[in-house]
């Protein structure tokens, strides 16, 4: 048998090693554009910016090693330009030498990955601007950085490349802009959880200009002149272009594949294209998302390497499936750590499932032992079966942690209920007796339970301010003189049941704390003197870092949701 793969990296690379493992007598040949065949993709904004020092780290292996190792065929620098079907052939061209020839398969995998989208703009071609996909486009950063000392950049798209960009060229001393037109960065997560990373990128001096359309490039006095609509260009010694990618399916295209969502490259669960003996793996594929069912884009490296797997199963003749992708992703923002998996809140909202979602602010680890850190939680389920749905974490130690616990809940079909029931770890330096994956399943019954109750930041500024309800800040009198919200009363927890006369039993009460579990404690001795209440789910913790992200992006906020300080 004869296997051909087009692109190496992830997926390729994946597979021709796995194929070699099943199948000791395989000819197998990889045609891989670039010079590199197997590098962290992941890693190289890390070289431009020194953490990763040396380039021969990023290269996992060459043709050689993979030769030596697996007696796999491994061409760099050979460009595929066509796929024949009808006669089981490629066609390739040799870049260094500029030869043509055909190659002939008996089985064909194409892991064409994605490309950067390169805009239809005005002044793409200017020398400074950069996209970054490959080590040659990390390299020749790098080259500009290191020969030209840049002072400033401008990054357009917030996406995963785009905030490790800004972060690494940052802590080389650039001055550093994003421009997007999306109002938040990270687009898996939702926009109260995107602030904590607009909070953090702000601390640490990059800049933000979110909502706002680049329309073009030109060559300025001193760099490159970045054109937005509506708004005074910006000037910059360099730009990095990180708006997005696509699938890279020409290829299947021209040879009458099927194609679907944004020009993917349709597969099966095995991996196989619509034409006989040929797969498909990787970023130009379309999936199943596990949670919804829909069709789906998901441009990670993990399921890029299963895929890979899977289908160099079924080239051997085995029968592997794949069950779709939860989207299960981290990233790095300067000390901080943003983790997701499963859907948004938005995705549920625009697919029609009815959900809820409880925000929680627990500790890394165990308060009495040093060291423990905020994290920032959201956890969002269906209402009647509570099917996890997805989960949000912004914090510092522990973040990755607990959102593998969480995707692997979703992906083994445990509810929201059942996360109470997990028996995790616990040390005091890592965790606590009840785990954080513990305390949002904890939450999530008291609500089945309809022992709690929740009202929400988008809530706030409908609340009424005329007196007919109670609006509750339970924090201590230090606390709310730093800052409370418009309208709300102090009245700590701790001197509540003392206090409670103070209160109108036939008004409901809306309460507020730090965190949202003094709240909830002091929603629990109101409910049970028949007090009608609602907690405040995320505390003023999470409406502080939501509303001053709005104020720095310079909206007016409507009336009620002021911050007194």
């Amino acid at each position: 048998m004869k296997v051909v793969i087009i692109g190496g990296v992830a997926g390729g690379a994946t597979a021709a090693a796995r194929i070699r493992r099943l199948d000791e007598k395989a000819e197998i040949i990889v045609f891989e554009k670039s010079g590199y065949v197997s590098y962290a993709n992941c890693g190289l904004p890390y070289y431009i910016g020194g953490v990763i020092q040396n380039k021969e780290e990023l290269t996992l292996q060459t043709p050689e090693s993979f030769w030596k190792r697996f007696q796999i065929t491994m061409k760099v620098r050979h460009e595929v330009t066509g796929i024949f079907p009808e006669r089981k052939t490629v066609a390739v061209k040799n870049l260094n030498t500029g030869e043509s020839f055909e190659e002939v398969y008996d089985k064909l995998l194409i892991s064409t990955g994605a490309k950067p989208v390169w805009p239809k703009l005005p002044g793409t071609d200017l020398d400074n601007l950069f996209t970054l996909r490959t080590v040659e486009d990390t390299l020749k950063i790098r080259e500009f950085v290191e020969k030209n000392q840049p002072k400033s950049a401008v990054l357009a798209g917030g996406g995963y490349i785009g905030l490790e960009i800004a972060e690494n060229l940052r802590e080389l001393g650039l001055d550093v802009t994003i421009v997007q037109r999306p109002k938040q960065l990270m687009n898996p997560l939702d926009g109260d959880m995107a602030a904590f990373v607009h909070a953090k990128m702000r601390s640490r001096g990059v800049k933000l200009m979110l909502g706002h359309t680049v329309e073009g490039f030109e060559k300025g006095e001193k760099g490159t002149r970045v054109l937005l609509k509506d708004e005074q260009p910006l000037e910059a010694d360099m730009v990095i272009l990180a708006i997005g990618v696509a699938p890279d399916s020409h290829l299947a295209k021209e040879a009458g594949l099927e194609l679907g969502i944004k020009g993917s490259i349709v597969v099966n669960d095995r991996m196989e294209t619509s034409a006989p003996d040929i797969f498909a793996a990787g970023d130009a594929v379309e999936v199943r998302h596990y949670i919804t069912g829909e069709k789906a884009l998901i441009s990670l490296a993990g399921p890029a390497n299963k895929q890979g797997r899977i289908a160099a199963d079924n080239i051997c003749g085995g029968d592997s499936r794949y069950p779709g992708s939860l989207g299960s992703s981290v990233i790095k923002v300067f000390d901080m750590t943003a983790a997701s998996a499963g859907i948004n809140e938005r995705t549920a909202k625009q697919t029609g499932i009815d959900y809820d979602k409880v925000y929680l602010s627990p500790a890394s680890h165990a308060s009495y032992y040093p060291g423990g850190k905020v994290m920032t939680m959201k956890v969002i389920f269906e209402k009647k079966t509570y099917k996890l749905l997805g989960a949000q974490i912004i914090g510092y130690d522990g973040v990755d942690k607990r959102i593998d616990v969480l995707a692997t809940a979703m992906y083994a079909g445990i509810t929201a209920l059942q996360l109470k029931e997990l028996d995790l770890s616990y040390a005091p330096p890592y965790s606590s007796a009840k785990d954080p994956v513990n305390m949002a399943g904890f939450m999530i019954e008291n609500i089945a339970e309809g022992r709690l109750k929740q009202f929400f930041t988008e809530d706030v500024e409908n609340l009424p301010r005329d007196g007919s309800v109670i609006l509750l800040d339970a924090r201590t009198p230090g606390e709310y003189a730093r800052g409370h919200i418009e309208g709300f009363i102090n009245i700590p927890v701790d001197e509540l049941r003392d206090r409670i006369s103070e209160l109108d039993k036939k008004k409901k009460v809306y309460i507020i704390c730090q965190s949202g579990l003094r709240s909830y404690i002091a929603y629990r001795i109101l409910a049970q003197e028949g007090f009608d209440c609602r907690n405040f789910s995320g505390g003023f913790r999470l409406y502080e870092t939501v509303t001053g992200d709005r104020m720095a992006a310079g909206e007016a906020l409507p009336c009620g949701m002021e911050i007194n300080r």
